[in-house]
C-alpha cells in the first residue's frame, strides 16, 4: 500500500474516478492466489489488475488468472532480466546441480542458441557449445575443506575443461560467450581464463548477462572482457505510476467509445460460468486499447508489445570493457550503450561499412536541387532521391534498386534522381570526409520538418528518423524542445532567429512629395523665419539714419516691409529680380546672414530631393511580433509561416490566439509563403519564417521589394538530427566546434551569402533615378493656386484703391503707411496736379535726374509744349525743386524746344 501513496490518479471522462484497491493474497500458492482473485477482486468488478509476481512461475499463475476472468493484468517483475538472453526452459539436466556455470548452457533446440545460429555470418560465426560440468560436484565429499581450497579447486577444474575443449576445437575461437549465474563459479572461469591468456591466441570474453555497475568492482578477468548491464534504473514507484497511467488512459480512450462496454464487468463471481457468447466481453474490449497505448511517462516511452503482451518501457544499458587504466591497473571502460534494441558504440554506429541514410529538405540557400544530366550523374554536388513518401520499405526498395551491381539501365525518373548541393550539402561532404563514413542522400517525402500529428506520431524529417529510414537529418533542421525531447541534436552549426517579411507596394506620389526630404516642423521654421528677418529688416531699415525712408536723407525711394518680404523670398529661392536692398549697415549685415541660411537650406533639400523622391515605396508598418497588426488583425491583415515548423510551434506556444487566425494562411514551404507575398494583389501582407531563409530570399529578390521589418525575435539555431541515443552526436558535435573556430563555417556562409542583393536588376537603378510629373504634381498645384491667390490680390488691390485710397486722402493720413506699403508713394504722385504744393512738402529734398525726366514727360503729354514753356519761366518754382541733374534736363528741355519750334 505504502507504493501507492502519493500517486496521482489519471484524469477519467464523465467525472469518472480510478480507486485503488489493494490486497494480497495468504499464500503464492495457485489455490490461495485464485481464491484471493475471486473473494477480493472478481465480486468487486474490478476493470484492471496490478500484480507483482516475484518470480515466473508466479506470472504464469497470474497468466492463467486473466485468461479464465477475462480481466486485463498488468504485471510488474522487479527482478528480472530485461534483455532477450534469458530462455524460458532450461533443460534439467543442466539446472538439477547448484552452481552450474557453462559458456553455452543451452542444448540444441533453445532460444539462445536458435537467436544465436540465426544471426551467424562473416562477423560472427557459432563454432562451438562447451559445456562446464559440474566443477562443485565434490563438494559435499570435501564439506572440510577451506574456502581458499575450494575457490582453487575450482579453479583448476575450470582451467581443465576450458584448456581442451579449446584444443578439441576443429576451427579456432575468436569470441567466448559467457552464460551463468553463480558468482563463484563466473569468478573461477574468468580467472582460469586470466591464466590461460598468455598460452591461448587472443580472445574476446564476453559476459552474456546483466551486470550491476557496483559488481564490476569484484568482477576480474582477462582484458578486453566485455559486460553490459543496466544504468540509471527507476525506482518500482514510477513503474507503478506508468502501470495506473496506462489502465487509466486506456479506460478514458474505450469509455469514450463504448462506456456501457468499458465500464461494465461481464464476470462478477468466479463460481458462475461467463457467458462466452457475449464477444467481447468488458475485459477483452479493454485490452485492445491497452495493446494500442503509447506514452511518455516517468521511466520514458512507453509502448505495449500487442505480440507477446509484453509492457516496454525506456531503460539504458552501458556495455563496458576491461582495459588497463592510467596507473596501470585494469579498469572498467564504457563503450557503448543499448537503447531501444539498438546496440551503440563509441566513435560510430553497427551499419553496412559505415554507410549512412541521410535525409534533407529542400530550403534555400541550404539545400537546393536540380535535375541529373544525361549520364545520371552530378556534376557538382551529390545524387539524392525524391521518393515522395515515408514510407521506409519504399524508400529501401529504391536504395536496393541504385546500389544493385546488376542493374545496368537506372530510370532515373522512376527512382525520383536528383542532384542537391547548397550550404548542408557542402557541410556533410566535409563530416563525411573528416569522419570516414559514406551515405546515401533523399528528400523528405512529406516535405516537412516534424511535428506530432493528431495520430500521436511524428511526421517529417523527425518521423523518418524516429522510424529507423534514416540514420542523420541535415538541413535547416530547427532545434526545440518538442523535438529534443523525441530525437537528438548536435550543436548549432547556425545561429539565427525568427523574422517577418513584408513586400513593398508602388504607390501614387502624393501631391505634397516635392516637400518630403524636410519635415514639415522645417518648413515651417523657414517661414517663420522668413517673416522675422523681413520684419527686423523693415525695423533696422526705419530706426537708421541712413535708412531708405522718408526721414533718410531725402530718399525718394520706401524701404517698406513689402520690399522686406520680396528681397528675403528672392534670397531663398534665388530669384534674379529688381529688389531694394537696405542702405543702412545692420541690415545689410542681416541680410548676409539670411543669405547664408537659405544657402545651407536649399544646399540640404536639393542633395535629399533624389534619394526621398526615388526611394518611394511604402511597406506594410509592422513594428515586430508584437505589433497590434499581428495581434488584433481586425482589419484583414493576413499573415502566416512554414506548417509544422519550428516558427509555428514557437507561435503555438508564445502566442495562440495568433496561431488560431493565423493558421488558415499557413504555407506548405517557404519559397510558397515568399510567392504569395509577391502575387497581384498579394494573398499575404507578411510572412514569419527562420530569418536566415527570408535573408536569402530578399537578397534574390529580382524585383527589390521585399524586406524585414521588426527586431528578431525567438534566438534559435540549426543543428544536424539524429536518432535519440545515437554516438555520433557527440562526434559530429566536436566537428561542428571545430569547424566554427577554423574558419569553414564562416567560408560556407560567404560562398552561398554574398550574393548582390537584387542582383538581376542592375541597370534598374537609373531608371529608378528618373522622376516623373509624379513627383513634381505639388510644385504645378502650388503654382496654380499662385496664379489664383494672384487674381484674389489683384482684386483686392482694386477694392483697396477704390474704397481706402480715397478716405485715406481725405484723411490726410498717408505719411503712416510708407513703412508698410509704396501704396502712399504711387498716391503722392498721382496728386500732384491737384496739389503739388502739398506733395511737395512731404517729397524728398532732392529729386534726381530720373524722376526730373519723368516728371516733364508726364507734363508734357497732359498739358503740352506751351504747358512745358511756362513751367521753364518759373524759375522759382524749379529752385524750390532743387533739380540736381542740370546736365540731363537742358538736354531734354533743348530737345524739347526744338521740337516745339
Amino acid at each position: 500500500e505504502c507504493l501507492c501513496d502519493g500517486l496521482p490518479a489519471p484524469l477519467l471522462p464523465y467525472n469518472l474516478t480510478l480507486e485503488m484497491v489493494v490486497r494480497s493474497p495468504a499464500g503464492w500458492d495457485p489455490e490461495s492466489l485464485s481464491h484471493s482473485a475471486c473473494q477480493d477482486l472478481v465480486i468487486r468488478g474490478v476493470t484492471a489488475v496490478l500484480a507483482f509476481p516475484r518470480s515466473r512461475e508466479e506470472l504464469i499463475q497470474v497468466e492463467f488468472l486473466s485468461s479464465f476472468l477475462e480481466i486485463p493484468f498488468v504485471s510488474i517483475l522487479e527482478d528480472t532480466e530485461p534483455l532477450v538472453t534469458k530462455v524460458r526452459s532450461v533443460p534439467a539436466a543442466y539446472c538439477k546441480h547448484r552452481g552450474n556455470c557453462a559458456l553455452f548452457a543451452p542444448k540444441k533446440n533453445d532460444g539462445l542458441l536458435t537467436h544465436l545460429q540465426k544471426h551467424s555470418g562473416p562477423a560472427w560465426h557459432l563454432w562451438d557449445i562447451i559445456n562446464l560440468t559440474l566443477i562443485t560436484g565434490s563438494k559435499e565429499r570435501r564439506g572440510e575443506t577451506s574456502e581458499e581450497r575450494r575457490e582453487d579447486q575450482m579453479e583448476e577444474e575450470a582451467l581443465n575443461i576450458i584448456s581442451s575443449s579449446f584444443l578439441r576445437s576443429p576451427s579456432p575461437i575468436s569470441s567466448v560467450l559467457l552464460m551463468g549465474s553463480d558468482p563463484e563459479c563466473l569468478s573461477s572461469v574468468l580467472r582460469a581464463a586470466q591464466r590461460l591468456a598468455p598460452s591461448l591466441p587472443a580472445l574476446q570474453w564476453i559476459m552474456g548477462y546483466p551486470l550491476s555497475p557496483d559488481s564490476l568492482h569484484t568482477l576480474g578477468g582477462p582484458l578486453g572482457l566485455l559486460a553490459y548491464g543496466e544504468v540509471g534504473r527507476k525506482p518500482i514507484s514510477f513503474y507503478i505510476r506508468d502501470a495506473l497511467q496506462l489502465v487509466g488512459r486506456a479506460v478514458t480512450t474505450a469509455t469514450m467509445v463504448k462506456p456501457e462496454l468499458a465500464l461494465v464487468q461481464n464476470l462478477v463471481n468466479c463460481y458462475e460460468t461467463p457467458n462466452r457468447h457475449e464477444l467481447p466481453s468488458s475485459g477483452q474490449y479493454l485490452s485492445r486499447f491497452l495493446s494500442n497505448i503509447s506514452f511518455t511517462g516517468s521511466t520514458g516511452l512507453i509502448q505495449v508489445d500487442a505480440g507477446v503482451s509484453r509492457v516496454l518501457s525506456s531503460q539504458l544499458f552501458h556495455v563496458w570493457s576491461l582495459k588497463r587504466g592510467a596507473l596501470g591497473q585494469p579498469a572498467w571502460v564504457t563503450v557503448g550503450q543499448w537503447t531501444r534494441g539498438r546496440l551503440e558504440l563509441e566513435g560510430g554506429i553497427l551499419g553496412l561499412e559505415h554507410r549512412l541514410r541521410v535525409v534533407t529538405l529542400v530550403e534555400h540557400p541550404f539545400v537546393f536541387t536540380r535535375e541529373v544530366d544525361e549520364d545520371g550523374l552530378c556534376p557538382a554536388g551529390q545524387l539524392c532521391l525524391d521518393p515522395k513518401t515515408n514510407r521506409t520499405d519504399v524508400i529501401n526498395g529504391l536504395f536496393n534498386q541504385l546500389h544493385n551491381p546488376n542493374s545496368t539501365v537506372i530510370d532515373w525518373e522512376g527512382i525520383g534522381g536528383k542532384c542537391c548541393y547548397g550550404y548542408c550539402i557542402d557541410l556533410l561532404e566535409k563530416l563525411a570526409e573528416d569522419m570516414g563514413f559514406t551515405f546515401d542522400l533523399y528528400i523528405v517525402g512529406d516535405g516537412k520538418y516534424g511535428a506530432l500529428s493528431g495520430t500521436g506520431r511524428w511526421t517529417g524529417l523527425v518521423g523518418d528518423l524516429l522510424n529507423g529510414t534514416a540514420d542523420m537529418a541535415v538541413t535547416s533542421f530547427s532545434i526545440n524542445s518538442a523535438r529534443s525531447r523525441v530525437i537528438d541534436f548536435t550543436s548549432p552549426f547556425y545561429s539565427t532567429s525568427l523574422g517577418i517579411l513584408v513586400r513593398s507596394r508602388d504607390t501614387a506620389a502624393p501631391i505634397g512629395a516635392f516637400m518630403w526630404p524636410l519635415h514639415w516642423s522645417m518648413w515651417v521654421g523657414i517661414f517663420v523665419t522668413l517673416h522675422l528677418t523681413a520684419l527686423f529688416l523693415t525695423l533696422y531699415e526705419w530706426n537708421s539714419p541712413f535708412g531708405m525712408t522718408p526721414h533718410g536723407r531725402n530718399r525718394l525711394r520706401v524701404f517698406s516691409y513689402s520690399s522686406a518680404l520680396n528681397l528675403c523670398y528672392a534670397i531663398l529661392f534665388g530669384r534674379t529680380v529688381a529688389t531694394k536692398t537696405p542702405k543702412c549697415w545692420t541690415g545689410r549685415f542681416l541680410m548676409n546672414l539670411w543669405a547664408i541660411f537659405c544657402l545651407l537650406v536649399l544646399s540640404s533639400y536639393t542633395a535629399n530631393l533624389a534619394a526621398v523622391m526615388v526611394g518611394e515605396k511604402t511597406f506594410e508598418q509592422v513594428s515586430g511580433i508584437h505589433d497590434e497588426k499581428l495581434h488584433h488583425p481586425s482589419l484583414g491583415f493576413r499573415f502566416g509561416t512554414v506548417r509544422e515548423s519550428s516558427a509555428e510551434d514557437y507561435m503555438k506556444k508564445s502566442f495562440p490566439e495568433m496561431h488560431d487566425y493565423m493558421r488558415r494562411y499557413n504555407q506548405p514551404t517557404t519559397p510558397e509563403g515568399v510567392h504569395m507575398l509577391k502575387t497581384d494583389p498579394p494573398a499575404l501582407d507578411a510572412f514569419i519564417m527562420d530569418k536566415a531563409l527570408l535573408d536569402f530570399e530578399v537578397s534574390i529578390d529580382a524585383d527589390c521589394k521585399l524586406l524585414t521589418v521588426g527586431k528578431p525575435f525567438a534566438i534559435e539555431g540549426y543543428g544536424i538530427g539524429l536518432p535519440q541515443g545515437s554516438p555520433l552526436t557527440r562526434n559530429v558535435s566536436e566537428f561542428v566546434s571545430r569547424y566554427k573556430s577554423d574558419g569553414f563555417m564562416d567560408m560556407l556562409h560567404d560562398k552561398w551569402y554574398k550574393v548582390v542583393p537584387c542582383g538581376k536588376r542592375v541597370f534598374a537603378v537609373t531608371e529608378t533615378l528618373q522622376m516623373g510629373i509624379q513627383h513634381f504634381s505639388g510644385l504645378f498645384v502650388l503654382l496654380c493656386m499662385g496664379v489664383g491667390g494672384a487674381l484674389l490680390t489683384l482684386a483686392g488691390e482694386h477694392t483697396f484703391y477704390h474704397l481706402v485710397v480715397p478716405r485715406l486722402r481725405r484723411s490726410n493720413t498717408l505719411q503712416y503707411w510708407l513703412h508698410t506699403s509704396q501704396v502712399g508713394e504711387h498716391m503722392g504722385r498721382t496728386g500732384m496736379h491737384t496739389s503739388p504744393h502739398r506733395y511737395i512738402s512731404h517729397a524728398p529734398k532732392q529729386i534726381y535726374c530720373k524722376d526730373v525726366q519723368t516728371l516733364l514727360v508726364i507734363l508734357i503729354l497732359v498739358s503740352g509744349v506751351h504747358a512745358l514753356q511756362l513751367l521753364l519761366l518759373q524759375s522759382s518754382h524749379l529752385h524750390h525743386l532743387q533739380i540736381t541733374c542740370a546736365l540731363c534736363c537742358c538736354k531734354l528741355l533743348m530737345a524739347l524746344t526744338l521740337r516745339s519750334l
